[in-house]
């Protein structure tokens, strides 16, 4: 039983069916196990983002945070020194300095101060007396202080002992002199200061989460929804690669190369899946008849042997093409079945005159005088090292392409095959050129792809793809030099390698001297 292939209707083994049919369902069991990416889950890239984004605001913010501090407990420090100096001010205004001890405790209170001094050309004064302190006074001189004491002075003050006090030193703003000092308890500012902080703490968290989900939604709408598309027709693709491909979008951003290039990638994965289906399809049918046509093939040789006892010269001129002719569709019988193996058998190198070799494709090839014909500039006994085999049927699959396509042309175009050689750095070139339509552009870059026919006739269009391993098995290439209106033009290259030590194998060229006819290369 069969199931026809999708899109081209091509029958498929039931095996292959099975096993993709299991692929498949292995793919989902996969996907639904939870090894699918979730991008919705907490554990998905949205709420790693979000997370990311909460994160790094808070560490900006707590950066801010630590300069912010510094200035507020300086600010803080330098409104008690100014209501100070205003305070020694009016103290000085009264005669002798004199203040009664309400008087002076109302301005230390206004103040928030609990002593004030003054110095002035070297003599320091004490304008509003100290009270006794618990513990002594720890002082800051905001005249001459380091980057790294602003900084650390705050937390200090927060994690201080509330009996601390502070001895402020600075230079007087208001009032002459070359100092001014004051006692203030350093509770009230650790008590504003850690108001401050809380506040800003506060405020940094709502524009964490308020930037977060800002940048959230700017991101989800240009790369998460995007990402998200791509991943369902990933796993979609996973699941089925021969379900309909997801159309991708017109952006001209790295998202939209992406989804065209994912959208391209499927497309070949499904070409490859049809090809190899083809293929499967193909070795079967081809092994259910190879059998039945090594039969028809063996009774076709039984009757060109009998054939050859005839007295009829027509009959003994016309025998060794008809039998070299069969031999020639019993190995072409087997190109489809030896295409679908692993690879070609290793090839028996020989030393052969590349132009009986060259006669001999264009003869199997239906290269005639009355249509198309072949043109050949080869230099004198130009040998080649090769199986024999495989570059006949290198050349005949070249040559066949080149005559159909000009066939195809039903105009008066004489057709022409031109076969030239020559030898380059080690390696045998010959270029196979026609005078036919050219290879469409479109087909140019796919051309030995398996199942890619440049030919409008009925071809299978594995005979470029054969060619090319062919020759490649040979340590050379096969490729297309040019293309126009004028033709087509293929490039072989073989490597000019010693052959094997055998000595059946070993250097036939004076036996094909000696086989060669009075007849004379073509011209």
């Amino acid at each position: 039983m069969t199931e026809p292939a999708p899109e081209t209707g091509t029958p498929v083994p039931q095996s292959l069916a099975s096993h993709r049919s299991k692929l498949s369902d292995a793919l989902k069991a996969r996907l639904n196990s939870g090894e699918r990416i979730r991008p919705h889950g907490p554990d998905g890239l949205t709420a790693r983002l979000m997370l990311l984004t909460v994160a790094f605001t808070l560490l900006v913010a707590g950066m801010i945070l630590i300069p912010s501090a510094s200035s507020f407990q300086e600010r803080w420090l330098s409104d008690r020194l100014q209501a100070a100096e205003l305070a020694s001010v009016g103290v000085e205004a009264l005669p002798y300095s004199a203040v009664e001890d309400s008087t002076a405790e109302q301005l230390l209170t206004i103040g928030g101060v609990q002593s004030v001094v003054v110095g002035e050309q070297g003599v320091r004064r004490l304008l509003l007396q100290a009270p006794n302190l618990p513990r002594a006074p720890e002082l800051i001189d905001l005249r001459n202080r380091s980057i790294g004491s602003k900084l650390l002075d705050p937390w200090r003050t927060l994690f201080a002992h509330p009996d601390r006090s502070l001895r402020v030193q600075a230079t007087p703003r208001y009032r002459s002199g070359e100092l001014i000092e004051i006692l203030a308890p350093a509770q009230p500012l650790k008590l504003e200061l850690r108001a401050f902080i809380l506040s800003n703490l506060i405020v940094s968290v709502v524009i964490a989460l308020v930037a977060g989900g800002l940048l959230w939604l700017g991101l989800s709408f240009l790369v998460l929804q995007p990402l998200q598309r791509v991943t369902r027709s990933i796993e979609r693709f996973a699941a089925d690669p021969e379900s309909v491909a997801e159309v991708p979008s017109d952006r001209h951003d790295e998202i939209g190369r992406v989804e065209r290039e994912l959208a391209r990638m499927q497309e070949e994965v499904r070409h490859s899946l049809r090809a190899r289906a083809r293929l499967v399809a193909l070795g079967a049918a081809v092994a259910k008849i190879n059998h039945d046509l090594r039969n028809m093939l063996t009774s076709a040789q039984i009757a060109s042997e009998r054939l050859s006892s005839s007295s009829d010269p027509l009959v003994a001129k016309a025998l060794p093409r008809l039998e070299r002719a069969l031999g020639r569709a019993a190995g072409l019988a087997r190109n489809v079945l030896e295409y679908g193996k692993s690879e070609e058998p290793e090839p028996e190198r020989r030393r052969l005159l590349l132009a009986r070799v060259v006669a001999a494709a264009a003869e199997d090839a239906g290269l005639s005088d009355q249509g198309v014909r072949l043109v050949t500039d080869l230099p004198s006994r130009f040998v080649v090292t090769a199986d024999p085999d495989q570059l006949h049927r290198i050349f005949v699959n070249l040559m066949r392409n080149a005559r159909q396509a000009i066939e195809s042309l039903n105009d008066d175009r004489h057709g022409q095959i031109a076969v030239k050689a020559r030898e380059e750095d080690g390696f045998a070139v010959i270029q196979v050129r026609d005078n036919g339509p050219g290879i469409p552009e479109r087909l140019a870059g796919r051309l030995f792809e398996a199942f890619v026919s440049g030919s409008k006739s009925d071809g299978t269009g594995l005979g470029l793809t054969i060619s090319q391993e062919l020759a490649a098995n040979h340590g050379g290439q096969v490729q297309l030099v040019e293309t126009g209106p004028e033709g087509a033009t293929f490039e072989l290259r073989l490597p000019q390698l010693a052959p094997k030590a055998n000595p059946e194998l070993l250097d036939l060229t004076a036996a094909a001297e000696a086989a060669e006819t009075t007849e004379g290369e073509k011209p």
